[in-house]
Formats: C-alpha cells, structure tokens, sequence
C-alpha cells in the first residue's frame, strides 16, 4: 500500500522507515445481481461478449484448489467476527463485544498506516464467496452478524459513516479537508464497501445492502465540497478501488450519484497517461494502481467512456506481457521498475506482492469478458497456479505476502491472530472462489478456460458438464455432457499458449487438431446426453527470461513455473510463521548457498529429465549434483529457487 497525502509519489513502506516507524474485494465481474435488484439496475453502456456462471451452478471435484478452499473455510470460521468489530462499535459509542485481534488491526507498530478495519471488509467478501459457493449457511450468518452490528453502528453515531480507524471519523474528516495525515483512510474504507456489496450480491443480504447505501450516501454528501483540484489531490492518497465499488453502486441502484462519485474516484495522474497509451509505471507503488485500474474498467463499462477502456487495456498489456516475472506476479518491494534493471530487482526476497496477483486476476477477469482473448485466459492460469495457489501454505491455511526469487529463501506465512497483512485479506478471498473463472458462455457457447475437476450446471440449455482432469499431472481433460435432450451448442475449449499441439477427440474418435497455440477450439454439433469430449495437449520445459537479463533464468513445464527444491538447512520449525511483513528479507537469513547452473537456458531446459513421480524433475547443477525441480506451487516449508543466474558452461 501507498502512503499518506504529506508523502505523495513515496510509498507507504518507504514512509514508515523513514518516520521511524489490499486489495479489492473479488466478487463477480461484472457484479452479478439477484433478480430483484436486476429488475432496478441500469444496463451497460458496454455489451460484454461473454457471462460469468454463478459461483452457485459450479461445483468444484477433489484437486489441490479444493482443498485449498478447504482450508480457507476453516480458517474463516475459527475467526470471531465480533473481534474484527471491536474498534467499529468503539467509534460510534459502544460497548466492543470481544477484544481487538492484532497486528495491522490494533498493534502501535502499524498504527500510521490507518489499515485498523480493512479485515472485516474482506472477511466479509471471503464469507459472501464461500456461501455463493457451498451454502453453508455458517457465512451467510456471519455475513448477516457482521451487516447488523454496522447497523447499529450507523444508528448509534448518526452517520452512515462506519470506521475502525484509532482517531475514529476524525482521519476521514482531516483527510477530507486536506490535511497532511498519515495512513490509507480510502483504501481501507473501501474494504468495507466491497466487503457489504459482496453481502449483498453474493449473500443475498438485503441489511448489507441497506448499510452500503448508507455508506454510499455518506460519500457522496462528505466528498460533495471537494473541487476537482482538491480531489485529485486527495486521490495522491491509496484509496483502493472506491472508483470501482461506486459504479457497482450505479450498477446496483441506478442512483447517477455514485456514477458521478465513481468517475471522480478514478485518478487522473494516472488513467490520462494509460489512455494514451504511455506507460509512466516505473516507480510507482503497484497494488495502489491496480485497483483504480480494476474501477477505470468498471466505469467504462457503465459510461461506454473509450478513455477508461483503453486506460484498462492498456495497462494489462504492459504489467502482464511485459512486467511480470515467469510466476505472473511483478514489482520488488511493492513497486514497478524499470525492466531494462531487471537483474537488479528479480533476485529480491520482496518481489510479486500477493495482492498485486490476485488484483491482477480481477482485472484479467473483467476484461476477458469484454474481449474474450486466449491470452488473458493464458496469464490468468499462470498466475493462478503461480500466485494465488502457491501463495497458501497447504498445512495450515496461511497466506503469504511477498514470493519473492531469493535463492535458497522460503514462503512466509502470517500467523493466524497477529498479523492481518493486506495479503491476509486478499488471501481469505482466493481460495474460496477457484470455481469463478473456470467456465463462461454467451447465448450459444461454453467457454472452459480452466482444467480443472468440476461440474457447471448451464440452466438456460438443462444442460450439465463435468470436467475430470489430473491436469497437470497429464495434459489432458475429460468433459461429459448430461442432457434432458439432444442439443446445439458450441464447445469452446481452450489451446493454451504454452502447448504447441492440441487435439479434440469425441465419443473416441479425433474430430479437430489445432496448431494454433493461444487460441480457442471450437465444436459445434447436436449434443447428446452421455457425449465425451476430451482435449489432449502438449507439456514439456522451457526456458523463461526477460530480454535485459537473458542470464538470468526461470524453467517453465506448461504453465507451471518449476522451482529447485532446495531442503530446510538452516531453518527451525515454524520459521517460516512470521509476524512482521516489514521484515522479509531479513527472516531466515542465515547464509546459504543455493545450487548453480551452466550453461544458455535453452539447452538446460532440453536436460531436464523427468523422475518418474507426478511433477518432479531433476536438472543437473555447476556442482554435478542433480538440483529436484517440482511445481512452483507445492513449494512449502523448505529453501527454494525459481531463477537462476546462469555459470558460462564448461568445455
């Protein structure tokens, strides 16, 4: 996150060192409304060409992702909802039920940065998800607890204003006017809109919906003052994806008030220079741009605005084709640099900041649906498997901040009471909705853009598929149609990039085979109840690098980065549980020397030789003792390294 409006253009890190002392909800995109409250909505000034399924008519089959949800499910429910309240009914007079949790949400180490109620918000957006997606009626309650206490928060103070904040609306009020403060006030409020938006949308939870609109209204008369000038300044400041959550408010109630708010939220300083197509990212704190970057697309949407659209696209161009490490994350310690310094940057331990994934994949998400291209599908598995899968630990739930390419360093997870990084709250909202993304369809078509085991109920057609894939264990997919009755539909399945071949057979028998490689194959024809389709692909090692660092090398096994698992020498258990995000870096230090490669990355990655074992590979390293690869994602608990710096190869 970015720092206070008295330290504009330095991040907020950078700020806190120097004084001495996350994040988007991700429901729907586009927002999918309830019957009702599509009844009242205003429709699109944009047509998308594809619709998402609802998390409801997706059922997710046993894979790593299930049980990655899993975990995050219990960790949700271990988590009191009256302790994330604590400071929110402190500010509006009341008695707290229950004592603060830690770390961002209470401790005096992280009071400047104002983050003190960004958990509840995406806790609230993590248990939307997770009852949109299991039923479970465990998080609609909580969603409908967590709404009621805001509730009486709102009636006991009198305003619509809800705040966690250790000064209360006192922040808010001299940020407002334009004073110096320290801290994120906007960004974290904005948790907070999203997290009650995806209570409604996704709970069905009409008391999230009426505090929201309270909210929303409190916005728009405490912001009404602000000249322009005066709020583009404001805007110096983090302030989160607020663009984004008032033109889902437009969306949501038709009110042209929050449109109007959405389009002041959206930074000028930044979407006049990406309308025009410059990129002016070095330096710039990246997960503060994200998010704006996620709104400047939702206003194009409810304006039809080109300038915001092609701000979008524009941007997503650049970070994900030509910013992004082998992992699909990017940046060194939360911020964009310049490419031609990449072997400056790319060995740091703070490198691809979990959120800026995860933020990233929400914006691949909403402009896949406006432009449904191969290669935004391509980046979002890569960074899914690369980034957000990889980012838990599979033993405890936790979540990291940084995965940075240290050689030899290790994934750190924050703890489960004593931490609540940004990344603690993106990372509550991940692993509760893999099935968002799998599948898509328009009037005639289902898109599968994902392999991975589930079943989509498609209403409108009576229509079920069921994918069973080990993928990527083996590059193929099994997909079997249940039908009430025969019926025309096209099957839209995927060509990765990364496969240089790909065949279509049905029933048995081969019916296409594309060259085609970042592309979609399509099979139209009369379905019949029981027909099987299978999508065979090719998978082999390749050599990934930036074009300013060819030395320096990432291996790559279809979309999976392959990570040198490199043992726990040195390390304690539980070393890698840690407290301080602050501290990355210097966690686990202790010297190490990781293995050393010869030689151009081509040929290395034509001698990696598989083991035998699912996903395990050995290459053999500068000291002639073989170095085990295996998918970047099962990484945990032990030393790793995704690149290498290259030894001239021997004679």
């Amino acid at each position: 996150m970015k720092t206070d409006a008295c330290c504009a253009g330095q991040s907020r890190r950078n700020f806190l060192a120097s004084a001495g002392t996350a994040a988007l909800a991700a429901g729907a995109a586009p927002v999918v409304l309830t019957p009702a409250m599509a009844a009242e909505a205003p429709k699109p000034a944009t047509s998308a060409a594809l619709r998402p399924f609802d998390l409801a008519d997706v059922d997710l089959g046993e894979s790593p992702f299930l049980h990655a949800q899993r975990m995050t499910e219990a960790y949700l429910l271990k988590l009191q909802p009256d302790r994330m309240l604590h400071n929110f009914r402190v500010n509006a007079g009341l008695k707290p039920k229950a004592p603060v949790y830690g770390g961002w949400e209470s401790e005096p180490t992280w009071e400047d940065i104002n983050c003190h109620g960004h958990t509840l918000g995406h806790y609230l957006t993590a248990c939307a998800l997770a009852w949109r997606s299991t039923r479970d009626r465990r998080f609609k309650q909580r969603v409908d607890y967590i709404a009621a206490e805001l509730a009486e928060c709102q009636k006991a103070s009198g305003t619509g204003l809800v705040c966690a904040f250790p000064k209360g609306p006192a922040l808010v009020a001299a940020h407002l006017r334009g004073e110096k403060i320290t801290g994120v006030p906007w960004y974290t409020l904005h948790k907070v809109y999203a997290g009650l938006r995806d209570g409604a949308l996704l709970a069905d939870s009409e008391l999230s919906r009426e505090v929201l609109v309270r909210l929303a209204d409190w916005a728009v008369v405490a912001t009404g003052p602000l000249s322009d000038a005066q709020f583009e300044t404001m805007l110096d400041t983090e302030h989160g994806g607020m663009n984004e959550v008032m033109a889902d408010l437009y969306f949501m109630t038709g009110n042209p008030d929050y449109l109007a708010l959405a389009k002041r939220f959206s930074h000028k300083a930044i979407l006049t220079p990406l309308a025009k197509e410059r990129d002016h990212l070095d330096g710039l704190h990246a997960n503060t741009q994200i998010p704006k970057i996620v709104g400047f697309e939702r206003v194009y949407e409810a304006t039809g605005d080109a300038a915001y659209g092609s701000a979008a696209a524009f941007f997503w161009k650049t970070v994900a084709l030509t910013r992004s490490f082998a992992t699909g994350g990017h940046g060194d310690n939360e911020h964009f640099f310049p490419m031609a310094e990449f072997d400056k940057h790319v060995l740091s331990a703070k490198g691809s900041e979990t959120c800026c994934q995860h933020n990233m994949l929400r914006l691949t998400r909403a402009l896949f649906l406006q432009n449904p291209q191969a290669h935004y599908a391509d980046y979002y598995e890569r960074t899914l498997y690369n980034g957000i899968l990889a980012s838990q630990d599979p033993d405890s739930g936790m979540a990291t901040y940084f995965q940075g390419a240290r050689p030899g360093y290790m994934k750190l997870y924050h703890t489960p009471e004593d931490s609540f990084w940004c990344c603690t709250g993106t990372g509550m909202e991940n692993h509760v909705k893999y099935r968002d993304s799998i599948y898509f369809h328009d009037d005639r078509a289902i898109v599968v853009n994902l392999f991975i085991p589930s079943t989509v109920r498609w209403a409108a057609k009576d229509a079920v598929l069921t994918q069973a894939t080990s993928f990527p264990e083996a590059p193929s997919t099994s997909l079997r149609w249940t039908l009430k009755r025969p019926t025309e539909m096209v099957l839209k399945l995927r060509h990765p990039g990364w496969s240089r071949t790909a065949s279509v057979l049905v029933n048995g028998t081969e019916v296409t085979q594309s060259v085609d490689a970042g592309s979609y194959i399509e099979i139209a024809r009369l379905w019949q109840n029981g027909d099987r389709v299978e999508l065979r692909l090719a998978m082999e090692p390749a050599a990934e690098y930036a074009p300013a660092a060819p030395g320096i090398v990432a291996f790559t096994y279809g979309p999976l980065v392959l990570a040198g698992a490199l043992g726990r020498e040195g390390l304690s258990p539980g070393a890698d549980i840690v407290v301080n995000e602050r501290k990355y870096g210097s966690y686990n230090d202790a010297p190490f020397t990781a293995p050393t490669l010869a030689g151009d990355g081509e040929t290395l990655a034509r001698s990696i030789r598989p083991t035998g074992k699912p996903l395990e590979f050995t290459i053999a390293s500068a000291e002639q003792q073989p170095v085990r690869l295996i998918p970047y994602y099962r990484i945990a608990h032990e030393r790793y390294a995704t690149y290498w710096p290259l030894k001239p190869a021997t004679a």
